[in-house]
C-alpha cells in the first residue's frame, strides 16, 4: 500500500504505485490533466507526491521513450514551416513541464549522443540550463560557476540604448551609451532577444600586461585618445517633477514666480532661469541652488485668527531647486495632468559623462574594475602593426577568478574583426578555439593571440609577447559623478543635532567602528576626538540628584530642579545623543541619575 498526497495533504492510498503514476503521467500527455500537474513516487517512504499549487517552477523537457526523442526530424521541419506550434508539440504529449519534484525521478540527457535506454527525458537546448542575461555570456561553459552568475549581474547593470523611444520618457535615473556596438563575439540569445536593437557595450581593443602598476587590484588603464573618440561616452538624464497640489478648504498650489512677500523667498538670482510661467526654458545651463519649477503652497498650519485672513504674504515658497552637488542641462519641459486632474510640470536634466577615474568598466566575465589612469595616447604600449589598445587590463585577474572564457572572447573577438564576422560562442554550442586559432593564422597572426609590443614612452620592445585581442567592453551605471560626496560642516538635524544623513542633503560621513580602529592604529587621538564630537554639548548637572540642572541665562545662576540652588553644580561635556536620551528616560518615569567624579 502507498500513500498519496496532493500539495502535501493526505488524499488515500493505492495497491499498484507504478501503475498509477504511469497513468497520471500519460494522461497529462494526453491533455486531460493540466500540464503542471507534477507526480512523484519514493519508493522507500512508500509515498506518492502530486503538485498542483501556484507558484512552482516549471520547465519544458521533451520527452524520451526507448533511448529516442519523441520529436523528430519531421517535427522540426513543420515547425520551420509554421505548420505545427510550440502548444501542439505539448497537446500531443512531445514536451513535458517538469518542476523540481518531477526532476527527482526524471533522467534528462544534455544533448541527443547522450541519450540511453535509461533516459527519460532530453533538453531542448544545453543553453536552458542558464538564465536569459547568463546565456548572454560568451563561452559560458569555459567559466568558473560563480563567475559565470557574475558576469550575468555585470551586464544588467551595464549602460546601453535600453529603449528606442527615451527621448519622450521620463525615467527616472537613466543613461544612454553614446556610441553603443552590437559585440562582435556573440550567443544564440543574442540573436533571439535582437540585440542590436538594445545594445549595452562597446568593442574595444584589449591588451593583458601591467602598466606601471597602475592597473593593480583589477582597475583598467584606459587610453585618453579612445575616450576623445567616443569610447565609454554617455549621458545622464533625470527629472524634476512637481505638481499643483489641492489642499482642504479649496486652497491650491501656485506655480509661478513667487511674490516676494513669499515666506522663504529666496535671491532674485536663484529664479533668474523662470519664464513668467514660473517654469525654466530649455537648454538652460544649471547647477545646485537654481530653481527649476516657482512655486508657492498655502501656510502648513491655519491658526484661528489667520483662517479667515489669508494674505499673500501667508503662502510659503515650495519652488523645486536643484540639490547640493547637481548640475546640467535642461532637456526637455512637459506640462500635463496627473489622474487626480492636478496640474503636472515635468522637466528633464541631461549631463554628459565621459569616463573619468574611478568610473567603473566590466567585461561579460565578471571581470570588473575602475579605471585607475587614463594614459595620453602617445604613451600607450603599442604593437608592431601600430595598433594601441584601448583598455590595458591586469594579468593578476585571469589565475585565481579562471575566466578561461575572458581569454577565448580575445581570440574570438581579434578573428572575427579581422575576418569581418560574427562569432558563434553560445555556452556549450560555440565554434572551436582551435578552429578560430587556425582562422587567425591564416591571416599573418600568431595563432596564440599575442603580439610584439613596444613601450609609448621609450619605444624599447618588450621582453614578453603580449596578448591583445578585441572584446566586448560594458560600462556600468556605477560612475564618480553620481557617488563624489564630502563634507566640512553642514545642516544638522533638529532632534539630535547630528549631521543629516545622505549625499543630498549635504550629510556627514558616518566614521564606524573600523575606522575608529585605523585612527587609534595611527596614534592619532585629538582627530578621533574631534571626529567624535559632532554633536557634543555642554551640559550644567547637580551633583546631589544626578539630574540635569538648569541654567537661568536671565540672573546667570544655576539650580537643580529637585535640590535647588544650595547644591553643587558641573558642566560636563557630552554628546547632545545621549543628553536627548536622557530626557526620554525621565519621560519614562526612569531616573537617570549620573554619578560624577573628577578628572585625574
Amino acid at each position: 500500500m502507498t500513500d498519496v498526497y496532493i500539495d502535501n495533504k493526505f488524499v488515500g492510498i493505492v495497491k499498484n504505485p507504478k501503475d498509477f503514476v504511469e497513468k497520471v503521467i500519460s494522461e497529462r500527455r494526453m491533455g486531460k490533466l493540466p500540464i503542471t500537474v507534477n507526480i512523484l513516487h519514493r519508493e522507500d517512504l512508500k509515498e506518492i507526491r502530486i503538485d498542483i499549487c501556484g507558484g512552482r517552477s516549471v520547465r519544458p523537457l521533451l520527452v524520451v521513450k526507448d533511448g529516442k526523442s519523441l520529436l523528430t526530424e519531421k517535427h522540426l521541419d513543420q515547425l520551420v514551416k509554421n505548420e505545427i506550434t510550440w502548444t501542439d508539440l505539448v497537446k500531443q504529449g512531445f514536451v513535458d513541464y517538469l518542476d523540481a519534484l518531477e526532476e527527482e525521478s526524471a533522467l534528462v540527457a544534455f544533448t541527443q549522443e547522450d541519450l540511453t535506454e535509461d533516459h527519460t527525458h532530453l533538453e531542448i537546448s544545453p543553453l536552458d540550463i542558464v538564465g536569459l542575461t547568463t546565456a548572454l555570456v560568451p563561452f559560458g561553459n569555459f567559466n568558473h560557476g560563480v563567475r559565470l552568475s557574475q558576469g550575468s549581474k555585470n551586464q544588467k547593470q551595464a549602460i546601453g540604448f535600453y529603449i528606442a523611444n527615451f527621448f519622450n520618457r521620463m525615467d527616472m535615473d537613466v543613461n544612454i551609451l553614446n556610441y553603443a556596438q552590437r559585440p562582435v563575439v556573440e550567443t544564440l540569445m543574442h540573436r533571439t532577444l535582437n540585440f542590436d536593437k538594445h545594445p549595452s557595450g562597446q568593442n574595444v581593443v584589449v591588451a593583458v600586461m601591467s602598466y606601471q602598476g597602475y592597473n593593480m587590484e583589477d582597475a583598467v588603464v584606459i587610453n585618453k585618445g579612445s575616450v576623445d573618440r567616443g569610447m565609454g561616452r554617455s549621458t545622464y538624464y533625470r527629472p524634476v517633477v512637481s505638481e499643483e497640489l489641492r489642499y482642504a478648504g479649496g486652497l491650491i498650489d501656485e506655480v509661478g514666480l513667487p511674490d516676494k512677500e513669499v515666506k522663504g523667498y529666496r535671491s532674485e538670482r536663484d529664479y533668474r532661469f523662470l519664464e513668467d510661467d514660473g517654469i525654466i526654458y530649455p537648454e538652460a545651463v544649471v547647477k545646485e541652488g537654481d530653481v527649476i519649477i516657482g512655486k508657492s503652497s498655502p501656510p502648513r498650519f491655519l491658526s484661528s485668527l489667520d483662517e479667515y485672513n489669508l494674505t499673500s504674504s501667508s503662502r510659503r515658497e515650495s519652488s523645486m531647486a536643484l540639490k547640493h552637488g547637481e548640475r546640467g542641462v535642461v532637456d526637455f519641459v512637459t506640462i500635463t495632468e496627473n489622474s487626480e486632474g492636478n496640474k503636472l510640470i515635468q522637466v528633464r536634466l541631461r549631463s554628459q559623462r565621459i569616463p573619468e577615474i574611478g568610473d567603473k568598466f566590466t567585461s561579460r566575465h565578471g571581470q570588473k574594475g575602475v579605471i585607475s589612469i587614463i594614459v595620453p595616447e602617445e604613451d600607450v604600449p603599442f604593437t608592431a602593426s601600430g595598433t594601441k589598445p584601448d583598455i590595458i587590463f591586469s594579468p593578476q585577474g585571469i589565475p585565481s577568478r579562471m575566466t578561461v572564457a575572458h581569454m577565448i572572447e580575445l581570440l574570438a573577438g581579434k578573428t572575427g574583426a579581422l575576418s569581418a564576422r560574427r562569432i558563434n560562442s553560445t555556452i556549450f554550442d560555440s565554434e572551436s578555439e582551435v578552429d578560430l586559432r587556425k582562422e587567425l593564422l591564416g591571416m599573418g597572426f600568431v595563432e596564440n593571440g599575442s603580439e610584439t609590443m613596444y613601450n609609448g614612452i621609450t619605444g624599447e620592445r618588450y621582453q614578453g609577447k603580449i596578448y591583445v585581442g578585441n572584446m566586448y567592453y560594458l560600462k556600468l551605471k556605477h560612475m564618480v559623478a553620481n557617488k563624489v560626496h564630502s563634507r566640512a560642516r553642514g545642516p544638522i538635524q533638529l532632534l539630535t543635532r547630528q549631521p543629516t544623513e545622505g549625499r543630498a542633503n549635504e550629510g556627514g560621513l558616518r566614521l564606524g567602528e573600523m575606522e575608529k580602529d585605523t585612527f587609534i592604529a595611527h596614534g592619532t587621538s585629538l582627530l578621533l576626538k574631534e571626529r567624535f564630537n559632532a554633536d557634543n554639548t555642554i551640559v550644567p548637572i547637580s551633583e546631589a540628584s544626578g539630574m540635569m540642572a538648569i541654567d537661568d541665562a536671565r540672573t546667570g545662576k544655576s539650580f537643580c530642579p529637585n535640590f535647588g540652588e544650595n547644591t553643587e553644580i558641573s558642566h560636563i561635556e557630552m554628546s547632545y545623543a545621549f543628553k536627548l536620551l536622557l530626557d526620554e528616560l525621565k519621560a519614562m518615569t526612569v531616573y537617570p541619575k549620573l554619578e560624577l567624579e573628577g578628572k585625574y
